[in-house]
Formats: structure tokens, sequence, C-alpha cells
């Protein structure tokens, strides 16, 4: 609630209507009331000096206001709080002249009692308290019997729970002249929003095209509603239930579009319409005649509307309906598009039709009609088109409510002016660059190639940073550790040669199946080490150089580093997070002078970083290629050419076929290979030892 000498303000106020309760902001000023509902914008307004009482009484959970009209209309206001009472009365008595009375409610359980009409209400009271009040606008029929009377009562979609109807015994009079149920019938009928049609029409619109609901329909204007008769089905539309109309022109600005935008819409079966659409053309022209008194007219209309009216048939039907539903013509305003156009061609919902920004909204026609308002838009978004020609591109409307509208195939010479019309109306834009700048959008093509895209601009912006982020990964990146350079030149023979196990001359049975499940065993090792790392994904990195120079600080951070202290004494006790958001918002509103002092200071900083950086990397820092774990490995041993010329897989033979001649040719071979192959010193005296004992048993 705002307070302030000339209103009061309530944000979160609801609403009645049939039964649903929508909520909005009641405003109180000095010389009226006003109530805006947050679902349909429809803005109600009570004059000063139409209001006869106000009334103040405990419902639910909270209290509520009610406010009596002299025409008998009410409107009430739920959602106070007790404390409100002082505040409101005060302000009611000051600038309405008015009592604000607080009513008690009577809490007895007794379902008799007496009945009285005012207004347009019928209040049912128990013990001189009032139990409990009907609308009688919601009631959508009434009928009696011989002693009881049925009420029956409109149904809204957006209350979960509905009253469906009420029925009230009426005991018969001691006076044979005087019949209380016809009395009470006729009470109720005479103020309840009952449609039947009764005597003749005021006007009648015959044959006219309706785009939805589809088809040819006559449009009679009666006092208290309209009546769409078509061939098939008939509708009748409240006058209340009317919230704004639309007279929209069509492209090829020989056709034009009536929209009347509803609330409860029309219902068929399990089809709703929120919205009557009628199309004209232009070259049309109609007659028509109001069959109301010329005295009449002149007082309920005040010469807006003549007796017999002529003209272009989008005229008369439109100044028709707005006189008698008393609710405004919404037109398009200052959009222009291309060649002057007031709408945009578009798609949505894979069916083409027409964008119309308006003075305070976006309207849709005409398959399925939308209608967003200002007030209710979380942001837009221009967004590249998906055709690969990409010749246009999508506009994108995301309310707070978490609705998203996608209008896409649009023209990209409409881009301009409706990006201007946007930026004019200071709706949100969500793809706004790093910078602040605003993206301009343009299609890839050789002929606008001077022409800025924001797309392309951002994917580069975005692959530079990744490109930078690697840069500085490799600056930090840990040697390779899955290398070990104490592997022996037996294993790696091991790991590639076949024929490796019959390499030992005289070697026993287990030995040979020793040497032959090594190979085996060491490659299922290793298979599994590089699964296990796969799935971890995680390397070692090593500890950053200290001697390398440092980065310098970007101009946001020179800038935060000055201004720290001023943050953490404004605010006390704050966190570094809220600091951070806090200091991101001021640096987005600081002066672009003051934002350019920090930037030079950063470009100085980097050009020292990068004279840095350039002698640190010639005097060898940072070269992981010059680490001896590098150099280790480019000199690994590999498996001789002898050994593998000499030793052929086809020769290999598991050792149930293999004889003792096998074996000692086998030997004899492999001592050719080991001959051929520099052995190390300790296998030479080995071998040595081995001929020495050979002799001395051929002796």
């Amino acid at each position: 609630m705002t307070e302030n000498g000339q209103f009061l303000d309530y944000k979160n106020v609801f609403q009645e209507n049939r039964g649903a309760m929508h909520d909005g902001r009641l405003q109180l000023l000095k010389e009226k009331i006003v109530f805006k509902n947050n679902k349909t914008g429809k803005i109600d307004s009570i004059q000063q000096n139409d209001l006869h009482s106000a009334l103040w009484r405990r419902v639910a959970r909270d209290f509520e206001i009610k406010f009596q009209m002299n025409s008998g209309q009410v409107f009430r206001f739920d959602g106070f709080k007790e404390m409100e009472f002082e505040r409101l009365k005060d302000f009611v008595k000051n600038y309405y002249k008015i009592d604000l009375e607080h009513q008690e409610l009577s809490g007895k359980g007794w379902n008799w009692g007496t009945t009285d009409f005012e207004g347009n209400e019928m209040m049912f009271q128990v013990g001189q308290k009032l139990s409990f009040e009907i609308p009688l606008n919601n009631v959508s029929q009434c009928t009696q019997n011989k002693d009881e009377v049925t009420m029956e009562f409109h149904q809204n979609d957006d209350s979960e729970l509905s009253l469906m109807e009420m029925r009230f015994f009426i005991p018969p009079s001691q006076d044979e002249m005087i019949d209380k149920v016809k009395d009470f019938h006729d009470n109720v009928m005479a103020k309840a929003d009952v449609l039947q049609v009764k005597g003749t029409a005021i006007c009648v619109f015959q044959d006219l095209q309706c785009l939805t609901p589809r088809g040819r329909y006559d449009i009679r204007m009666y006092p208290k509603f309209i009546q769409l008769h078509g061939k098939t089905f008939d509708y009748k539309i409240t006058y209340t239930s009317i919230l704004r109309l639309f007279l929209l022109p069509h492209k090829d600005q020989r056709q034009i579009f009536f929209v009347v935008s509803l609330d409860p819409p029309l219902k068929q079966g399990m089809t709703r319409y929120h919205f009557l659409i009628l199309l004209f053309y232009k070259e049309d022209d109609l007659a028509v005649e109001l069959s109301l008194p010329d005295d009449e007219i002149e007082e309920r209309f005040g010469g807006k509307l003549q007796k017999d009216m002529s003209g272009p048939m989008y005229e008369v039907v439109s100044r028709v309906m707005k006189h008698l539903v008393q609710r405004k013509i919404t037109v398009p305003g200052s959009f222009k598009g291309l060649n002057g156009v007031q709408s945009i061609t578009c798609t949505y919902k894979a069916s083409s039709g027409f964008l119309f920004p308006l003075e305070r909204g976006f309207m849709y026609v005409h398959k399925p009609p939308v209608h967003i308002r200002f007030d209710e838009i979380a942001y837009v978004n221009f967004a590249r088109g998906t055709t690969k020609i990409n010749k246009s591109f999508d506009f994108e409307i995301e309310t707070r409510s978490k609705n998203n509208f996608v209008f896409s195939n649009i023209e990209r010479d409409q881009y301009a002016s409706l990006y201007d019309f946007v930026h004019n109306k200071q709706l949100k834009i969500k793809n706004i660059g790093k910078d602040g700048a605003d993206f301009d959008l343009m299609v890839d093509s050789d002929e606008d190639a001077d022409v800025h895209d924001p797309y392309m601009e951002r994917m580069k912006q975005e692959a530079a940073d990744r490109e930078k982020q690697v840069d500085d990964d490799d600056d930090d990146e840990s040697e390779d550790d899955d290398f070990q350079p104490e592997t022996n030149v037996a294993e790696v023979e091991e790991e590639f040669n076949s024929d490796v196990g019959s390499a030992s001359s005289g070697a026993s049975e287990e030995e040979e199946e020793e040497v032959e499940e090594k190979p085996k065993k060491r490659k299922k090792e290793k298979v599994v080490k590089e699964r296990r790392q796969k799935e971890s994904g995680k390397s070692k990195r090593k500890k950053k150089d200290p001697n390398a120079p440092k980065r310098p600080q970007s101009a946001y951070f020179l800038w935060l580093n000055d201004n720290r202290g001023r943050f953490k004494a404004e605010n006390k006790g704050i966190s570094i997070t809220e600091l951070s958001k806090l200091a991101g918002k001021e640096w987005k509103k600081i002066d672009p002078a003051e934002k350019q002092k920090f930037e030079r200071m950063y470009q100085k900083s980097k050009v020292k970083f990068d004279a840095a950086m350039k002698e640190y990397k010639s005097q060898g820092g940072g070269n992981t290629s010059s680490s001896p774990a590098k150099k280790m490995k480019m000199k690994s041993p590999k498996p001789s050419k002898a050994s593998s010329s000499t030793v052929s897989p086809s020769k290999f033979k598991s050792k149930e076929f293999i004889t003792e001649s096998d074996s000692l040719s086998s030997s004899d071979s492999d001592a050719e290979v080991k001959s051929k192959s520099p052995p190390p010193a300790e296998e030479e005296s080995a071998s040595e030892s081995e001929d020495a004992s050979e002799e001395e048993e051929s002796d």
C-alpha cells in the first residue's frame, strides 16, 4: 500500500467477477476510484459524484470494501487488512463526503429469513443481519413454480468452483390478491442478466462476414446484448462482457478487420472464442435505421448517433457498436512498416496472419487471434530466421506469466521499423550485447556484407572467449603422466612381438605359459587404465610457473578495487555475492568517460603483460616440449627390424605341437636374433657364461 496526501494505492486487491476473483491494482484518488484488472487490463472507474454508500465488512480471511453507486451498480474489492480501516475511513470521509460504515454479517446457520431487493442485488437477512447477497447480473435464468423460484447463474471458466443454481421456497400469502412468488420472480428478472429476446432490436446488420467464429451472421443489437444469428449457431454477447474494440486495416488497404475482445468468451461445446472478428471491404456501403425515438437517441447518445445512418459498412457498424457498448475503438498508432503499412506479415503457430503494433500492445489476427498488452510483457527478442536463405527473422514475446509467443517469417526489411517501435515503447530487449550496445539484425548475403550481424558477432565473441580460455589452459597444462620411461625394452618387445614366447632356449613349459600370458595381462591392464581415465574425464594439472607474468586486471576489476571500500561502508555486513551484484549494476550505469579511464588503464597493463610474456617465452618459459619427459618419450625403444623380419608370426606353434628338434631350432634362431641386436652388457656376460657351460658339457 502506498499512501500520499492525495491518493491511496493498493497493488494486491481482488475483484469478484461472476464467481472468480481477479487480482489488480486499486487507487483511491481525490476525484475518482480506479481499479485495473491484471488479467484483462480492463479499467473500472468510479466518479466521486456517483458514489452512494461505502461498506466495510469481514469476508473469508480478509476484509472487503463495497462501493454502491447512485445507479445501483456495485463494486466490491477484497484483500484489505484490518489495520487499513481507519485510513480508508478518513480518506473516504474527507474526499468523497460519505461514511465508511462497518457492517457485521450474520453467523447463524439458518436458511430461513427475509429477502430485500436493493439496486442490482438481492439481500438475504437472518435476524436483522445480512447473511448473504446475490448480484442479480450473475443470474442467467429464473423460473417460478407453484411456491418455489429457481435461479440459475452464469458460469465462469476462471473459477474452479461455480454456483450453479439456488432454490427459494416462498410460503403463500394470506391475502389472495398478493402473489409473493410472482413478485419475487419479477424483482429478480428486472435486474437479472437474462438474455431473452424481447421486442424489436435497436438495429440489425444483415449477412456480415465473420472470421471468428467462421461464417456469415446477422447481428442484432439489443439494449443489453448482441445476438449473432447464423445458419447453424446463435450466440449472445452481453455488453458487459466486451472488453475492447479494434479497427485494423488489412495489408492490401482494401479490407479492414473489426475485432471485439470478449471476457468471458463465446462458448460452443468445448470451443472458446475470445475474439469476434468481422471482415469488411472498404467499398461496401450500408444504410441502417435505429428503432428508437428521436428524443431517446438524443438523450442517450448526445447527437453522436442519428436515427438514419449511412456510409461505409465498417464505419456504420463500428460507430453503432462503440456507443451502445460504451467502449473506445483502438486503431493502429505511430507504427509505419514497409511501404507505410501499419501491419507486419508473419506466421504464428503455422498460420499466416498480420501483427499490428498498437500504442499499448500487440494484436495478431486472425488464426488464432492474440492480444498482448505492454504492461504484461517481460521482454521481447529478435532472433534469426530458421530458413537457409535467412531472408527473415523471428520476433519473440515472453510475458510475466511465462507465456511465450513467437511470430516468425518476418521480412528482414521490417526489422528497423519494428526495432525502433519496441525501443521507443521502452520494452526490454533480450538480445543486448555485452558492451551494452543494441544488436542490429542482418541476413548473410554478399550485397549486405557491410551490415552488422548480431548473431555472427555473438558467435565470434563466444569463439574468441573459448580460444582465450584454451590458451590459458595450455599455459597451465600438465605433463602426460601416462608415459612411464622406466618401461624396458623387453616389455615393449613382449607387447608387439607375437613370437616372444620362444625367445629363451631351454625354458620350461610353465615359463613359456607365463611368457605367453604376460602380453595379454599388460594389454588388459592398459585397456582398463585408459577406460578409467576416459570415464573420470580428469587430468592432472601441474602447478603454474611462479615466474610467469601475471595477467592484468580488467577495467571492471580496476574500478571495483577503487570502489570496494565505498560499497562496504554503504552496505555494512554485505556478502561478497551481494556486493558483486550491486557493483555489476552500478558498472553498467556509470559515466562512459569514467569507464573509458579504466579501459585505458587496462590497455596499458595489457601492453606490458604482452611484452613480459614474449620475453618469458623466449627464455624457454612455458615450453612443455623441452621437458625431460617429452625427450624420453621421443627416445622410447621400438622392436628391431631383425626380430620382426626373422621371427615370423606364421612360425608360431603352441606348446603341445613343439618337439625337441623344434625347440632346438627355435633356440638357435633366437640366438641369431640376439647376436644381431646390440644387447646390454649384463646380457653379454650371461651369454658368455652359457657358452662356457655348453663347451664343458661337450667335453
